[in-house]
């Protein structure tokens, strides 16, 4: 049975540039297809510049800013990948708080690819098994995670379910655990 999501808000955290552009669209047509509505969250009102890889692709407007919206606001949160986004989003103080905000209260998290770098940042990675890159398992063991080289992970720990995949090829998994977290 396919997860409803219908009345429910998902945040899509986001930097201003650098976000693998298939990390971030695959997963909010997975929320729209689901009935849920996903809202583009960044550091800086606009746009933000997608990327395939290396290369620039398609741009998105921002729906609203860290400084704008709180966790309280939505019921659970994606953070796309790409090497530039989470390296970007781990130096911004409001969106490392907004991250932490959403595990404090207790909301479902999905992160793919490099995102678990700002997971690092928001110190919510310790005694939780979790994937990502393979590049990021020295930061996530340093942080005190378990990492594992795993298509999908759901680590439950209370109220806090925290979704991970590794790439792009994992996508079709990630969002079905998502869409799972989100409607729970």
């Amino acid at each position: 049975m396919a997860s409803d999501l219908t009345g429910k808000t998902i945040a899509f955290l986001v930097a201003p540039e650098g976000v693998e552009q298939v990390e971030l669209t695959d997963p909010w047509k997975a929320v729209q297809d689901a009935g849920g509505t996903p809202r583009l969250v960044s550091t800086d009102s606009g746009e933000i510049q997608g990327f395939d890889h290396l290369d620039k692709a398609d741009t998105f407007p921002v729906d609203t800013t860290v400084d704008d919206t709180t966790a309280a606001d939505y019921t659970g949160l994606v953070l796309p990948g790409g090497v530039a986004n989470p390296d970007f989003l781990r130096t911004n103080e409001r969106a490392v708080a907004f991250v932490k905000e959403f595990f404090d209260s207790g909301k479902p998290v999905a992160a793919i690819c490099h995102a678990p770098w700002t997971l690092v940042e928001a110190d919510a990675v310790r005694d939780r098994r979790l994937t990502s890159w393979p590049s990021l398992r020295t930061d996530i063991t340093n942080a005190g995670g378990e990492w594992v080289d795993e298509e999908v992970v759901v680590c439950a720990m209370g109220a806090n379910t925290l979704v991970t995949s590794r790439k792009p090829d994992d996508l079709p998994a990630f969002n079905r655990a998502a869409l799972d977290a989100f409607a729970k």
